[in-house]
């Protein structure tokens, strides 16, 4: 079996579309298309139903998807440990959702090269929907997420949990405000595709209330740069408490409590649900879901 019409295969079921998927393999339609009907014939069946709503997976389509995701992935691993092997030293790729990544996990990576100093730490800062997107595609073999409408998709194993709160400068003296003040605040939001923007909208939904119902002056798809202009007195938002401990304590941010509506949410280790861990992912995913992990 050619590998590289197995992963054509795959990649074309994950964007759903044959041009789709040649620009992200770098190939013309028609190669793919040689290349998914040579798999066929292989495999001696229909594997695809096309049409111009894009691609759907026969019953016989979906056994070989299934094993397509496992071979792939296997593939992945062999290639990383060969190539850990060659270089002498073991590398852990982690994607991180932006509130862990900035503001807690380089502590966390400080502590654990205590113990492992020989590994080679990469860490890339996304959010939770980019995580799982990168894991999926076996770009990272580890991630850090945020509660998440896709977690099904991964294994997601819950590190600590945290809570959603609205902060800003002054709220005319007010501690505590309703849905209605809220939505004459003038907001600062991130991204709509972000685990914190989700977890917004499903906490407003339950009480009947939409994100388009807000003040939202703009969107911004770093929590650092969100939280800067909230310090600067731009605005409100909605920010995890994690990343603004520090703040709350000194009393550069003030939390305005909202009368009904209260987002707690977990942080989540994460790996691809076929995947097999290598010793020194195995070694992190225990070291931070231990009291040793230091969050900063």
């Amino acid at each position: 079996m050619d590998f590289q019409y197995l992963e054509s295969f795959y990649t074309t079921v994950k964007y759903n579309s044959i041009s789709k998927a040649a620009v992200a393999l770098h190939l013309t339609q028609p190669g793919l298309s040689l290349q998914l009907k040579s798999l066929e014939n292989e495999m001696g069946t229909k594997l695809l139903d096309r049409s111009n709503k894009g691609v759907r997976l026969t019953e016989e389509g979906k056994v070989v998807y299934n094993y397509a995701v496992t071979i792939l992935s296997l593939k992945g691993n062999i290639k990383r440990d060969l190539k850990n092997l060659q270089e002498n030293h073991p590398k852990l790729n982690i994607g991180s959702c932006y509130a862990v990544g900035e503001f807690a996990l380089p502590c966390s990576i400080y502590i654990f090269k205590k113990f492992y100093d020989d590994v080679d730490i990469q860490v890339k800062l996304m959010n939770s929907t980019e995580v799982i997107e990168r894991l999926l595609d076996h770009t990272i073999g580890l991630g850090i997420i945020q509660d998440h409408p896709r977690m099904g998709e991964v294994i997601a194993r819950t590190i600590i949990s945290d809570e959603l709160v609205l902060v800003g400068h002054s709220c005319g003296g007010q501690k505590k405000i309703d849905l209605e003040k809220l939505k004459r605040l003038p907001l600062i939001l991130r991204e709509k595709t972000s685990s914190t923007g989700y977890l917004l909208e499903k906490a407003l939904q339950k009480e009947s209330v939409s994100l388009d119902q807000l003040h939202v002056i703009y969107h911004l798809d770093s929590p650092g740069a969100i939280k800067s202009s909230v310090s600067a007195g731009n605005g409100f938002s909605f920010l995890p408490k994690l990343m603004i401990k520090k703040e709350l304590k000194e009393g550069t941010l003030e939390q305005i409590e909202i009368d009904r509506l209260k987002i707690v949410f977990n942080y989540n280790m994460a790996y691809r649900k076929d995947s097999v861990l290598s010793g020194q992912e195995k070694n992190f995913i225990e070291f931070i879901h231990s009291n040793r992990r230091g969050f900063c």
